[in-house]
Formats: structure tokens, sequence, C-alpha cells
């Protein structure tokens, strides 16, 4: 159970009713602060329409954050946005390949995009080998936002982790599908 309320569109002032245009559970938590989630849905608007990196390959680097914190939550909904972007039910299986220290077979820059999320998520930065085999194939761009993903999301898994956000029933049948180990 959430440690703070989730709040409804008739719980806030005019000026903030936008911002639960979406109402998942985490931004009815978020809107106890309006200008917090304002800024956070910036943010995030900015990751999911305004980057120029490839949506498969952000939404790999988003569910790699967010499995391996075991954030059932961030887990369930990248799952389902995921699959929204061309990330495969074949691709899922192979992160958690991946994640495991095997090699899934995915293509070279999908498993570097992936090993970039788990070092950063694990070791707090991505290290030179991997950053160098990065920049072979993404422009400081593309590197700079992949980089902001995978901060911003081992944010959001804190966030969420922190004030206890729970699952929606809509997706909790996701984490049925591939459970977090």
């Amino acid at each position: 159970m959430a440690r703070i309320p989730y709040l409804d569109v008739d719980d806030l002032g005019e000026e903030d009713k936008e911002l639960l245009k979406r109402p998942i559970n985490l931004h009815r938590a978020l809107v106890n602060s309006p200008g917090a989630a304002r800024n956070f849905g910036h943010v995030g608007s900015y990751i999911r329409y305004g980057s120029k990196l490839d949506p498969r390959l952000r939404e790999l680097a988003i569910l790699q954050v967010g499995y391996l914190a075991k954030s059932d939550y961030e887990y369930s909904h990248h799952i389902k946005i995921g699959r929204d972007f061309g990330v495969s039910d074949d691709d899922i299986r192979a992160m958690i390949t991946e994640s495991e220290g095997r090699n899934s077979g995915l293509p070279r820059l999908d498993r570097t995009v992936l090993r970039a999320a788990r070092e950063m998520t694990e070791e707090m930065k991505i290290s030179d080998e991997t950053f160098a085999e990065l920049q072979k194939h993404m422009s400081a761009e593309l590197l700079v936002d992949l980089t902001m993903v995978i901060a911003f999301y081992n944010a959001v898994v804190r966030l969420l982790g922190s004030l206890e956000i729970d699952v929606e029933d809509n997706y909790a049948p996701y984490l049925d599908e591939f459970p977090l180990t």
C-alpha cells in the first residue's frame, strides 16, 4: 500500500487537473506535489516523444533497469509500453538472459544498450569499454539521451519503491507472463 494518498482529478485545483490525464498510480501519488509531477512529466515526455533514440532500444534499457531493481511497477508498465514500441516477447526473454550473464543472441547494439543499463544501475556509471562500443553506433546526442533514459528510470524505480506505489490490477498479468526473479 502506498505511503501517501492517491489523488483523483476532483482532488486537484483546476490548474492541475491535466496532470492526471493518465491516472496511473504513479501520477496519482506524484500530484500530491503538483510542481514535482509537472516537471517529472516534462522529462518523461521528452524521453518518450522528443528524443531521437530508437524507441525499442529505449524500452529495452528501461526494462533492464526495472528488472534489475525488481520494480514490479516499472517492469510491468514497460512490458506493455515496450510492446507498443516494438519490443517483442523474445526481446524480453533475451533481456532476462543477458541479465543472467549469458549471450542472448540479440544484435550487438541491443546487447550493449542492455549492458550500459546494467552498469549504470549496478555500478553507477557506464564503463569505458561499453561507452566506446556505444560510440561506434550512436551520435553524442543519442548517447546523452540513452544515458538520460537510464538515469531517469533509475530515479523512477527508487521513487516507486520509496513511496511503495502499487501495481494496478490491469498491469499485474504482465508480471505473471515475465516474473521478476
